[in-house]
């Protein structure tokens, strides 16, 4: 493959999975495609890219192609690739569970809204009135105790006694 090819299929690859990340799983569909067609499908990376495939058709909803893409993994020339692809075709071939339906929330499909702009204007918001702080209220020290009970100079005093019997033993 070709310095241009591989710049190409570098891109497509990435862009493929930056849109699947997003969800977009159609748009990566159709970037892992290109990446595949550029790629050389026997090398460890083209193999990668059928396996990101795989996954956004699964992703999109179409397991019987994502199924079938696997299944051509299983015989990829890459030991790596083939043991992803047996993983993920396992994973797909597994007996699908049944949700209860209150266990599930739909999720709206907004890929065709994405490039559209909203039909009805935005509602103004409204700035939220805070309430007006409360003024400080200080207590009157007139009514307190604020007389020198003399405590601070026994404290000292105990202290130096103490340092003072301290140096005495030393």
């Amino acid at each position: 493959m070709g310095s241009e090819y591989q710049g190409q299929f570098e891109q497509k690859f990435e862009e493929g999975k930056a849109a699947f990340d997003r969800g977009r799983y159609r748009q990566s569909i159709s970037l892992f495609e290109e990446a595949v067609k550029l790629s050389a499908g026997a090398s460890r990376r083209g193999g990668e890219a059928q396996l990101w495939l795989a996954m956004a058709h699964q992703a999109s909803g179409d397991l019987p192609t994502a199924k079938q893409i696997c299944r051509k993994l299983v015989r990829h020339p890459h030991p790596e690739c083939r043991k992803q692809g047996q993983q993920v075709l396992e994973i797909l071939q597994a007996p699908q569970l049944t949700r209860p339906k209150e266990w599930l929330t739909p999720i709206p499909d907004l890929t065709d809204q994405e490039n559209t702009k909203p039909t009805t204007p935005r509602m103004a918001r409204r700035r939220r009135r805070l309430p007006e702080p409360t003024p400080i209220q200080f207590e009157d020290t007139r009514k307190m105790n604020t007389k020198d009970n003399g405590f601070i100079f026994a404290a000292i005093a105990f202290l130096a006694v103490l340092l003072g019997f301290t140096y005495w033993l030393s």
